[in-house]
């Protein structure tokens, strides 16, 4: 069988008396992108750190390409790349001479770091900045930066912590691009608490709440399982809120415009068609109806209440 990449059993860690994390277990085997997704505070640094080696686990163990962490933590770091939420960039250095500090502080051999260096910056588009001050570099720029010192030494695992928080649109689109890139080569676990950061770039994940992992699976698998829970139409002419909340299984009616509203429902899954042949037996004309899948936050709630109920 083959070698998982990583290896997480039982991870637990504990801040005072508080559980951060608590009986963490999963393994990545193959290329591509694992999103770990949860609202914040949810455990999801504290899980990559341990993971990284920046953080000692009050229990359980990691292996990185067969290695335990804890035993042989240099050993074990030299297939992994990490950026932090906030990456620890040198303003006063060039590009260049951070990404050769960085390949330095890898231990990687004298001889093959300018070559690394150079693949890293054509990797991420930097090359052009590789003597500008970090310090003078946009906000997206940097962020490539620091995508480049994770990838310098060739890890099989890079760990991204909230890879586009603080970007703009353009440049969300541009490192997401970016981190697909790097899955062609290898492994990357990706968090964020974005849930369309998740659906855009991953292919599997991997949600944790509260300190535990409540639901793992592929993106389409995580799809299938978010429902909706709310829709919204559009009619010719004004309706009566309490004409639309009266059709069974509509809980709640939001007017939206002077023609349009959503509404919330639950346990009806043709929802939408007893809402058009009531608005044919009504007279009502629909100019469109679309449904909308349920919120991150009640995603979370309700895997979170599934999990509790299953312990």
């Amino acid at each position: 069988m083959e070698k998982s990449i990583v290896k997480i059993e039982h991870l637990s860690h504990r801040y005072a008396v508080q559980w951060a994390i608590k009986d963490i277990n999963f393994e990545i085997y193959q290329k591509g992108i694992l999103g770990l997704l949860g609202s914040n505070g949810a455990g999801k640094s504290t899980t990559m750190n341990i993971i990284c080696g920046a953080l000692n686990q009050t229990e359980g163990n990691v292996y990185i390409n067969g290695i335990n962490l804890h035993d042989d933590p240099v050993e074990a770091k030299k297939f992994i790349g990490f950026l932090p939420q906030f990456p620890p960039l040198y303003s006063e250095l060039t590009v260049d001479e951070y990404l050769v500090y960085s390949a330095q502080l890898r231990l990687m051999p004298k001889k093959d770091i300018r070559k690394a260096v150079d693949v890293a910056e054509e990797k991420c588009s930097i090359t052009h900045f590789k003597n500008r001050l970090i310090g003078n570099l946009s906000g997206g720029y940097k962020q490539r930066v620091g995508i480049a010192q994770a990838i310098v030494h060739n890890p099989r695992l890079v760990v991204l912590d909230e890879p586009t928080n603080g970007l703009d649109p353009l440049q969300i689109v541009e490192i997401r691009h970016l981190i697909k890139e790097i899955a062609q080569d290898r492994s990357v676990l990706l968090s964020t608490h974005i849930l369309s950061e998740v659906q855009a770039t991953c292919d599997w994940i991997k949600m944790i709440e509260h300190g535990r992992l409540v639901f793992s699976g592929t993106i389409d698998e995580f799809n299938n399982y978010v429902e909706p829970s709310s829709f919204l139409v559009t009619f010719k002419e004004s309706i009566s809120l309490d004409a639309l909340k009266g059709i069974q299984g509509i809980r709640e009616v939001v007017r939206v415009s002077e023609c349009q509203y959503r509404a919330y429902f639950s346990g009806i899954p043709d929802i939408t068609t007893r809402v058009i042949e009531q608005s044919v037996a009504k007279g009502w004309q629909i100019i469109e109806i679309q449904l909308e899948r349920e919120s991150v936050e009640d995603i979370f709630k309700r895997l979170s209440k599934g999990a509790s109920e299953n312990k």
